[in-house]
This record gives structure tokens, sequence and C-alpha cells, in this order.
């Protein structure tokens, strides 16, 4: 090529390579380097630009979920059609890891590395491997995590404002006249569940209706959402349970089993509601009271963040507002209905 275009070998390197020396080179030099490089086919290497300091207009998404959403009935498409238009509208091409879905596997310290070839990297996840992050955020390689990571110093992070969804939801089952809730959530610590919950236990807390055993922690919602618990909860006065939504949707279907299987009418005899989106297998079921998360919102708003990283800018991204959904499964707690039937 630098023989065809009359020029040295670092030149054509830096002005392919668009580099800040080209500065100082010539119009007509540049003109007759790229019509060479057309001439002769030339298509740059990404993987050489990124080991060379250079950007490839890439941008990587990386999840870590057991089966990658690129299915259109995936709970995480959404996140993509999000993604996929913003990055389109700012010029970047997407790099899709699937490593880890391949597998089934939590993903080894390989499997991040190969995320260096783009320019930044999108993760989504409930689960994040905490400690490879940090060393991508140390090396200083842009990243941005799909949802809340306070934990992680120096992650940047867009989110769903689940708190005061959280608390609205519960504000709607009090005005139903229900005065015993319970929130079923998963056994851990996921920045998402925790916002859930303390939205939950505000709502109940300004209504003075914060009482002991009102969170309910599982780690296998299917064996200890029995009949059995349920009826006993039923017993002590409780008319409306609250599900947190996860990747699995775990909490929300023992849930229904478990009133079905007591042989409760929802939501005349119980009233049940769903902090998140069902699971897209379940669209056909009545459509849970609760609040839909913004997925391609939130996409668009990952990829605006990594961007701004990428061009080694200062940003950050406001948390974005879920929208409250009076659904079908919530209705006047029984206790609510007699009373009013006898006055």
């Amino acid at each position: 090529m630098a023989r065809l275009a009359g020029v040295s070998q670092a030149t054509v390197s830096l002005v392919l390579g668009n580099k800040p020396q080209a500065a100082t080179i010539s119009d007509e030099t540049r003109r007759k380097v790229m019509d060479a490089a057309r001439t002769l086919g030339y298509v740059p290497d990404p993987a050489a630009r990124s080991l060379a300091g250079a950007g490839n207009n890439l941008l990587g998404v990386f999840s870590f979920t057991a089966t990658f959403p690129t299915d259109v009935q995936h709970s995480y498409y959404p996140f993509l059609v999000g993604v996929e238009r913003e990055a389109a509208a700012r010029g970047f091409d997407l790099v899709l890891f699937t490593g880890s879905s391949a597998h089934g596997a939590a993903p080894g310290p390989e499997a991040l590395s190969r995320v260096r070839l783009a320019d930044g990297c999108l993760f989504l996840g409930r689960h994040a491997p905490a400690r490879e992050l940090r060393r991508l955020v140390a090396d200083g390689f842009p990243v941005v995590h799909l949802g809340r990571r306070d934990e992680l110093d120096g992650l940047a992070w867009v989110g769903a404002d689940y708190t005061p969804a959280s608390r609205e939801v519960v504000r709607h089952l009090l005005a139903l006249g229900h005065r015993r809730i319970v929130l079923v959530r998963e056994d851990d610590e996921a920045p998402a569940t925790a916002d859930r919950e303390r939205g939950f236990l505000a709502g109940l807390e300004e209504a003075g209706l914060l009482l002991e055993g009102a969170v309910f922690r599982t780690a296998a919602p299917d064996a200890d959402l029995t009949p059995e618990r349920l009826r006993a909860w039923r017993a002590e006065g409780v008319t409306a349970f609250v599900a947190e939504e996860t990747d699995t949707g775990a909490a929300w279907r023992a849930l229904r089993a478990a009133v079905a299987a007591a042989g409760y009418d929802c939501p005349r005899e119980l009233s049940l509601a769903l902090l998140g989106d069902p699971p897209p297998d379940l669209a056909g079921e009545p459509v849970p009271t609760g609040f839909a998360i913004p997925r391609t919102r939130l996409g668009a708003a990952a990829v605006r963040l990594l961007a701004a990283l990428v061009a080694g800018e200062v940003a950050e991204e406001p948390l974005v507002p879920c929208a409250f959904r009076p659904g079908a499964t919530a209705g006047p707690a029984p206790e609510a209905v007699r009373d009013l039937a006898a006055t």
C-alpha cells in the first residue's frame, strides 16, 4: 500500500490509524493513502487496532445469565433492543460475548478478558463476578453494568428506580384495604432486591403497618412456598403477597402455584403483586398488579453512558422510573369487603 501511494509505511500507519500525529500530514498525502487503501480493498483489523490502542467503534455486550438473551421471549431481550438502537444511532457496532451462556457455567477470567477486543463493554446479569469486574475497572477499561452495583467502587451502572415503584405498589394494596402484606424475595444481597425491599418496607412504615415477618426470604421458593405455609399466613391475617421479579421468576411462579394448590381465588380471597414484569412464558396469564421495568430505555441509557466513558468523558445516567401497572391480581381485602357489606 505504501508503494502504491508513494509514501512511507509510517505515513500509512498514521493515516489509517487516525492517530493524533496524522494532523501534520497534508490533505494530498491523506488522499493518496486512502485511494490506495480503496484500490487494494483494505479493511482495518479490529484486534490489531485494539492492541495498538485505537478505537474500533465496537461495544461489547456480556451476559451473566445461563442463556444469552437473544430470544424475543427472553426477559432481557428488550434490553438488547434499546442497546442496539442507541449503539446504531451513535455509530457503534455491537459484539455479543456468549461464552458464559454456551457452557451454562460462571465465566472465568479468560472469558471476561476477551471483552477487551471492544472499546468498552456492557454487562448484564443479577450475579456478576465482582473480582473480574474490579480488574477491568482498575485497568481503565470502560465498563457499564446494567443494574445497580454500588458495592463495586468505580464501576459505572444504570438502573431502574425500584424503591419508589415498590412503595407505590404497597400504597395501592393499602388503599384496597389490605393490612397484612408479605414480601417474598430471594435470599441474597442483589442490589435490585434490596431496593425493592426498601420501597416495600417504606410503604408499610408510612402507614404504621410495619410488622414482624413482613419479609420472607427464600433460597428455594418451590420448596418453601407450600400450600400449608400459605394457609398459615392467611390464618395470621395476611391478605396480600408481593413477589420480586428475578431472572427466573422463581418467586412469582412458586407463589402463584401455592395459591392455586391451596385453593384460594385470586384476587377475591388473596391478592398478589409483582415488583417487575412476569416471565414471558406467563404472558397469557392475568396481568399482575405491580410495575413495569423500562428495559428498552435502560438499554439505551447504558449505551449512552458507555459511549461517554469510551470517549473519556465523565458522565452519569439518572435512575429510570418504573411505571405502575394496576393489573388484575389485586382486589379489595376480604375483610374490607365484609366490613363494607356489614355497614
